[in-house]
């Protein structure tokens, strides 16, 4: 099985940022994107990216979050756009978790926005329980996780999007995604297959506890304590906007944890320009192949590159 992975497209479309919706977070967003994150972010190598994951064959895309700037419904539509024609692959081959910019606001994230938009690319395969009610502040995040059962392996899509005041960028799973992913591991379907877990803000988090509670992921030790069971597998992320692998140890081995670069971000440096990963999985879910190809501007191609490990 060949799986491609994209993350942090940051598709862009002001339309809908009326003056009275800029009254909140978005409005550090809206100026970033005037001054700066426009400059730096491509939707034409997004979109060269597609072409090549077509031009490639593979058999699954995933995507880890920050398919938006500012979680707007017209930006969710541009996405679902590029998901229908450019990709050009039906839901059931594709599976997406959301990031924080997909749940900028505390309205996108209590109407359940990004979910509504990629419903069809949402649901899970195995049947999840209703949150109780003490889990009704999650209610943003009550389609997750959700599992994807594809041949040798099982997608578990997280997520771990959370509004967050302006210039934080942290995440968090909560305690109801928590007590569900550890139904998940627990599962023949899924204990009988390769694990590959999605989500936004990566496990290992930021050696400064400050740059951790800015932009890490809250109860990364919580979720490690569930996964120290699983003997192989994947955990892939994005939200550093570069190429990086990792391993999380378990007690029976180690799942690899690796990032995506951002598929928009124009940079000079390998490790951080535009790009998506490609992974190869065996009959017997085994991992074959980490790989990444490396968006070349100006010839709207891509060459493969190492994934640096760290």
């Amino acid at each position: 099985m060949r799986i491609a992975h994209l993350s942090d497209l940051h598709l862009l479309s002001l339309e809908g940022a009326i003056p009275f919706r800029l009254l909140n977070k978005r409005l550090t967003g809206y100026i970033n994107l005037r001054f700066r994150r426009r400059a730096i972010h491509k939707p034409h190598a997004v979109h060269a990216a597609a072409k090549e994951i077509r031009r490639l064959g593979v058999d699954h895309v995933v995507i880890t979050g920050d398919v938006s700037n500012l979680a707007l419904e017209r930006e969710f539509v541009l996405v679902r756009n590029f998901l229908q024609r450019d990709l050009g692959l039906p839901p059931d081959r594709v599976s997406l978790v959301p990031g924080n910019h997909d749940a900028y606001t505390k309205g996108a994230h209590r109407s359940q926005r990004f979910s509504q938009y990629f419903a069809a690319y949402l649901r899970s395969d195995l049947p999840l329980e209703a949150p109780e009610e003490s889990d009704r502040d999650d209610a943003g995040s009550s389609a997750f996780p959700f599992v994807h059962l594809r041949g040798p392996v099982a997608f578990i899509g997280l997520s771990t999007a959370w509004p967050r005041p302006p210039l934080v960028a942290s995440g968090r799973l909560g305690p109801a995604q928590l007590r569900a992913l550890e139904r998940v591991l627990a599962h023949p379907e899924v204990q009988r297959r390769t694990p590959i877990v999605l989500q936004h803000h990566p496990f290992h988090n930021p050696a400064s506890r400050a740059k951790t509670l800015l932009e890490g992921l809250g109860d990364a030790a919580a979720e490690g304590r569930l996964l120290r069971q699983v003997s192989r597998g994947l955990l892939l992320h994005g939200h550093l906007h570069r190429r990086i692998h990792r391993k999380l140890h378990t007690e029976r081995g180690h799942i690899d944890a690796v990032g995506a670069a951002s598929a928009s971000l124009l940079h000079d440096s390998d490790e951080r320009m535009a790009g998506f990963n490609v992974y190869e999985i065996d009959d017997a879910g085994a991992i074959k192949g980490i790989t990444s190809h490396r968006f070349v501007p100006g010839q709207e191609a891509f060459r493969e590159v190492p994934v640096p490990e760290r």
